[in-house]
């Protein structure tokens, strides 16, 4: 597998409990970022729509805070996950790597289907994440998905 580093083929399949800590961390990166420049620019939304109906600048506020809180998720995830390091914070906090399935870092296109991927993993009860204690290479849905493995680089 790749890594400058690393000689070939000397990674393990990050255990799935590992990968949960990561997404933790990063969960906390995400929202320190998203929560203060949703605050910012719910109160530019609320300035610009100042004397209108109060419900429906609730609303548009709302609206613009959930695509804002998306596009920031995404692109921390697609862009550090396809950058030189091919980790999130979260990942290199406990030395893991997202790689295709040749062992080769992944492209943004595949972060981003492999960040939307989550969303299907999530939505029957979490049984796309839970599938990575079942199976060999301990991939979720998504990572099938998109034909990456997260792989520990200190086992």
């Amino acid at each position: 597998m790749y890594d400058q580093n690393q000689s070939e083929g000397t990674y393990q399949y990050a255990a799935p409990i590992k990968r949960f800590a990561a997404m933790f961390i990063d969960g906390i990166v995400v929202s320190a970022i998203s929560v203060p420049l949703g605050f910012v620019v719910g109160l530019i939304v609320a300035a610009s729509m100042q004397g209108k109906d109060p419900d429906g600048i609730q609303v548009v506020a709302s609206l613009i805070g959930n695509i804002l809180g998306v596009v920031i998720s995404w692109l921390y995830f697609a862009l550090m996950e396809s950058s030189p390091k091919s980790a999130t914070l979260g990942k290199m906090a406990l030395g893991l790597m997202v790689l295709d399935t040749d062992g080769y870092p992944i492209s943004f296109g595949q972060a981003t289907g492999r960040y939307f991927g989550k969303i299907l993993s999530a939505l029957p009860c979490y049984a796309g994440f839970i599938a990575a204690f079942f199976n060999e290479k301990k991939q979720g849905w998504h990572d099938s998905m998109a034909n990456t493995v997260v792989v520990d680089t200190r086992a």
